[in-house]
């Protein structure tokens, strides 16, 4: 049977952590290691996890120096897997829940095709009533988003094809992450999951939603705990996604909508009462966009894809949230 590391962040969170782990070890498929990765957490979370692991015989824990975000915390728990001879490796945020079929749904739709490179799962809010996510799609606009956030869990699709794959609840193929490598800890937390599914679509490889993986999320418990985290977040880090990522033959028409939107997005944030973290992250994303041009040319290099393939798996609209702008296009194509 496939050997999968289930990696679990901790940071200063250690109460929804414990009822995470709780919820791993009933899974059905029963060959996996729970790796939980301690990102320098201050409160008593090494203590109690220390407490947590002499009880349980199928978790490690590494403890990390400190805070390396999304990004390089789960770097450190795949880093784990690809030393430890496993197939796979599954992120799964502690803040969330896992039904006990969660884990073996996702190697099962895996391994019907060897090209299925990442599967994320049926990601339901913590009430089980609305999606949280079915994956995660890439705008001809240059804006990712969340797939079906909002809707009914009756509105839930079948399993399919998607753009991309949430971090927060999905399973990585080793051998597609030995090829394209981990995630890129210049993100350090939002949007890094979409720009490994990027790299991933690039070369070839699949992302799959297998709709009978359901977990439940509490969601944003983490960046909950630091004002206007996910604002400088999302503003450095929109640029980089876009320079990576978009093939040469997309860049003018993506590129035009993308920096508008931005543009638009910026001014409204600061409106809001952001400027700072808007700023700060606008300012970080120009001065890692130089670094994201290199990495850009060994990506498109390396790209096993047509451009017209890329167009046809983007979204080819506006993110479904964006309805500030959605009604600023609309009123200047009505006159």
């Amino acid at each position: 049977m496939n050997r999968v590391a289930i990696v679990v962040l901790n940071w200063n969170g250690i109460t929804d952590t414990l009822k995470c782990l709780a919820s791993l070890q009933h899974q059905s498929h029963n060959n996996f290691t729970i790796v939980v990765i301690d990102n320098g957490s201050t409160d008593d979370s090494c203590k109690l996890l220390g407490e947590y692991q002499s009880k349980h015989s199928n978790v490690e824990i590494v403890y990390n120096p400190k805070n390396f975000g999304f990004a390089g915390g789960s770097n450190t728990g795949i880093e784990w897997a690809l030393n430890n001879d496993c197939d796979y490796v599954a992120l799964f945020n502690n803040d969330a829940i896992a039904d006990k079929d969660w884990l073996d749904n996702l190697v099962k739709t895996a391994s019907v095709d060897d090209s299925i490179g990442i599967v994320t799962g049926l990601l339901l809010d913590a009430s089980g009533e609305y999606i949280d996510s079915t994956g995660e799609q890439y705008s001809t606009w240059g804006l990712p988003f969340p797939r079906n956030r909002g809707d009914k869990r009756i509105k839930a699709p079948k399993s399919q094809l998607v753009f991309g794959a949430s971090g927060g609840a999905s399973l990585y193929r080793i051998q597609m992450l030995r090829e394209i490598g981990l995630f890129d800890e210049d993100f350090f937390a939002y949007y890094e999951d979409t720009d490994l599914s990027f790299r991933a679509q690039l070369t070839g490889w699949k992302v799959a939603y297998a709709a009978d993986a359901v977990a439940y999320h509490n969601h944003g418990q983490t960046s909950k705990k630091l004002p206007g985290f996910t604002v400088y977040q999302t503003f450095k880090n929109l640029p980089l996604l876009f320079i990576k990522n978009v093939p040469f033959g997309l860049l003018f028409s993506i590129g035009i909508r993308f920096y508008f939107a931005y543009i638009l997005m910026f001014f409204n944030a600061i409106a809001k009462g952001n400027g700072k973290p808007t700023i700060k992250g606008a300012w970080m994303g120009f001065i890692l966009g130089f670094k994201a041009l290199g990495e850009r040319r060994n990506i498109q290099k390396n790209r096993q894809v047509t451009t017209k393939y890329i167009n046809g798996i983007l979204w080819s609209d506006l993110p479904t949230n964006q309805t500030g702008i959605r009604k600023l296009r609309k009123f200047f194509t009505s006159k």
